[in-house]
């Protein structure tokens, strides 16, 4: 099958969580003209796109993710003048900018919420979800993501509204079309500045059955509203009426974040006809731990099993293969390090096993998205207290679980925040052992990671065998070779408990890659010396064998004539 070529499937994209990013000014927070500053080091690296978490205005209940004014920037981070200055340099230096675009809600100090509370008769009351008491409690059962009910009272009216995430987050109206109407137009005034993408969040939750049921509990607080609110009766009508008035009009990259989604759901977001978006981001490996059981959902310490993983991605590569398209992803500014989830994060094999975890997603078929410092093999950071965090899911889940309902012992949940906590990947980005990383001269706005010293930018930008030049590899192979773009994937060894194997295929080229998940030697009768070695971890090979966290990539090319 001849895939159909475009811009976006052959980018690598970098995300910067503009907080944690770099700190221009010293007041401990990263800003505009801090990432405009080190916009030449993912020059370096080879990306070619920049996405970039929230940076409008916001009183950060969510940090960022609770937008009070889509055309205006964050105070935190700068000024509208910062962000044409930045765009210009990225631009300059031929890198895109993918902008976070949050319109599921927006922040309940927003012009249009503030209206739209003011009374019942408000012309605005219908942007958002109302909905009178049931027997004086809530409209239903449904659990807010970030803990607690997902409804709010507002004593002013008497009635509730509707908030999937914080209280400070209240949901749009979807249903109401004066709200597609603003959301559209302020697209539109993003794609005029020139921009060059979006990545929106909970896209799949912008459509709601109108009937609000209650949830299952699965015997806990609250109703799980999932099945009511992702991939709602509406949402592809939606996203086709958004292609059509302005996604259209552009030539952007498109990723929406889809909680809940299937496959067979993904084939409409991301369908090769292009009539909605250009891919989505799935949770699956991400969601819980795969392979393992949990008894509190996402609060675990467990590790997933490399064998469920496979069977997550070889599933969205297989049945996506000619219908859709993937997008290839360890973590994000919402998932703990991917080398301390996904490998070993100790000094012994840290280096290894980034690596082995880059090679296994790189050379799989979609668009890969690197998190600001994976690329250096950045880990989780040992939190010793819950006064140390800062995100509000933490927060909010601490307060539930441990203190007012006493389900998760304290020092567990501890170190399950350790483990999974989203803070874990907001500390601020390693650029070299100086005090605060060289993030800052301020005091920071969370704590730094104390193994700076040792992972950081300048460290590896000297060592030719860093992590961070194993990445700019990893992408210039994918610029170079056709085959890691639009082969087609194969599994391999799909029973094997240790390694990860597959192959790509593409007009006579065959790339069999081969990642050992283990810290010990394990049997591989993969490679018999033929073909180019495109890239590996070690220097040396035994045959017969993968060394521990090894990672091998080779290329067979027929002979023509």
């Amino acid at each position: 099958m001849n895939e159909q070529h475009a811009w976006w499937k052959e980018a690598v994209i970098y995300q910067i969580y503009p907080r944690s990013f770099a700190d221009s000014n010293g007041d401990g927070i990263g800003d505009l003209p801090g990432i405009t500053a080190h916009l030449p080091y993912i020059k370096e690296l080879g990306a070619n796109v920049i996405w970039l978490s929230p940076v409008y205005k916001s009183p950060n209940d969510d940090n960022g993710y609770d937008i009070s004014d889509y055309r205006d920037i964050m105070d935190d981070f700068g000024t509208m003048e910062d962000f044409d200055a930045m765009l210009k340099r990225a631009h300059e230096l031929g890198l895109k900018i993918v902008m976070d675009l949050v319109v599921n809600h927006t922040s309940d100090e927003h012009a249009w919420f503030i209206e739209s509370r003011s009374s019942l008769e408000n012309e605005k009351r219908g942007w958002y979800i109302w909905k009178d008491g049931k027997d004086g409690h809530e409209p239903n059962n449904w659990a807010s993501c970030f803990s607690g009910s997902a409804w709010q009272k507002d004593e002013r009216t008497g009635q509730y509204y509707l908030h999937l995430f914080s209280k400070k987050q209240p949901d749009l109206n979807w249903e109401n079309p004066e709200v597609r109407d603003a959301v559209f137009d302020m697209m539109d005034f993003w794609c005029q500045k020139g921009i060059d993408g979006f990545r929106m969040d909970v896209i799949s939750m912008i459509s709601k059955v109108q009937t609000f049921p209650d949830g299952d509990t699965h015997g806990g607080l609250y109703g799980d509203p999932g099945p009511y609110v992702c991939n709602g009766p509406r949402v592809h009508e939606y996203l086709r009426e958004m292609r059509t008035r302005v996604l259209s009009r552009y030539d952007l990259l498109t990723v929406g974040e889809a909680a809940g989604v299937t496959v067979d759901e993904a084939k409409k977001y991301a369908n090769s006809e292009g009539t909605e978006l250009n891919m989505v981001f799935h949770f699956e490996h991400v969601d819980g731990t795969p392979g393992r059981e949990n008894k509190y959902g996402k609060w675990t310490t467990e590790h997933p099993t490399m064998p469920a993983v496979r069977t997550i991605f070889n599933k969205w590569q297989t049945e996506l293969e000619g219908r859709a398209w993937n997008s290839l992803y360890w973590d994000n500014h919402d998932q703990p390090r991917a080398v301390s989830r996904f490998g070993n994060d100790s000094d012994e094999w840290r280096v290894l096993s980034a690596k082995m975890l880059a090679t296994c997603l790189h050379m799989m078929k979609g668009t890969p998205y690197i998190y600001q410092g994976e690329e250096l093999g950045m880990t989780n950071t040992p939190w010793s207290d819950i006064g140390e965090f800062r995100d509000i899911e933490v927060i909010n889940a601490w307060k539930q679980n441990v203190v007012d309902h006493d389900i998760i012992p304290a020092d567990y949940m501890l170190a399950c925040l350790n483990a999974v906590s989203r803070d874990n990947a907001r500390t601020p980005m390693h650029w070299d052992a100086s005090e605060n990383a060289g993030f800052t001269t301020g005091t920071p706005w969370i704590k730094v990671n104390p193994n700076y010293k040792t992972i950081n930018a300048a460290a590896e930008l000297a060592d030719p065998d860093s992590v961070f030049y194993y990445y700019k590899r990893l992408i210039e192979l994918r610029h170079m070779y056709p085959v890691i773009v639009y082969g087609v994937f194969e599994p391999l060894l799909p029973e094997n408990e240790d390694i990860y194997a597959y192959r790509r295929v593409l007009d006579g080229q065959t790339l069999t890659v081969a990642c050992n998940w283990t810290d010990r030697e394990v049997p591989c009768d993969l490679f018999d010396g033929e073909g180019e070695e495109l890239i590996s971890n070690y220097k040396a090979h035994r045959a017969g064998v993968l060394m521990p966290y090894e990672a091998r990539a080779v290329l067979i090319s027929e002979k023509k004539g």
